[in-house]
């Protein structure tokens, strides 16, 4: 991987030129492997987010949403804690131009957005989900919900893979 150290705050220019930092540029692999794994992490995590969001906002009406979420919110908090594992790792390879770049600083913002997002719905509208069952619309607060988690996990997706054109 081509490196160019740049500017940039103390603890970024550590975490670059740690061990670690050198390992990931110099290893002929690792990084792709990083790089694929984190790509994977992100579609199986968004991908359950997708399909959970679409049952609230009214698609596949005759799956329960308490079922549903059995099966799709463990999958993806497993892809958001590989996404973040793996994305440290790409951080790490080249963080001082990462740091300064803008589009990463949005994708933080909206990884933020997204998991403020879940803690609101998760402890607010999610507490009367066994009412929803199968046949039964969610409420309005839950499809508003969940159209703001599709919008932030999708433009987080969008915006990772932007930061390597800016």
């Amino acid at each position: 991987m081509e490196h160019s150290a740049g500017a940039g705050p103390a603890w970024a220019l550590a975490l670059e030129h740690s061990a670690l930092g050198e390992i990931l540029r110099q290893a002929l692999w690792l990084y792709p492997i990083a790089n694929v794994l984190h790509v994977l992490a992100v579609v199986a995590m968004i991908g359950s987010i997708l399909a959970f969001d679409l049952r609230l906002m009214g698609a596949a009406k005759s799956l329960p949403v308490a079922g549903l979420a059995r099966l799709l919110l463990p999958i993806s908090a497993i892809g958001f804690i590989l996404a973040v594992i793996t994305g440290s790792l790409l951080f790490i390879a080249d963080a001082t131009a990462v740091w300064n770049n803008p589009v990463f600083v949005y994708k933080l913002a909206l990884i933020a957005l997204g998991l403020v997002n879940i803690g609101v719905f998760h402890f607010g509208v999610w507490r009367s989900a066994e009412h929803w069952a199968a046949g039964i619309p969610a409420p309005l607060s839950a499809k508003t919900g969940a159209a703001v988690s599709i919008a932030s996990w999708a433009a987080t997706a969008t915006l990772g893979r932007l930061i390597a054109y800016f």
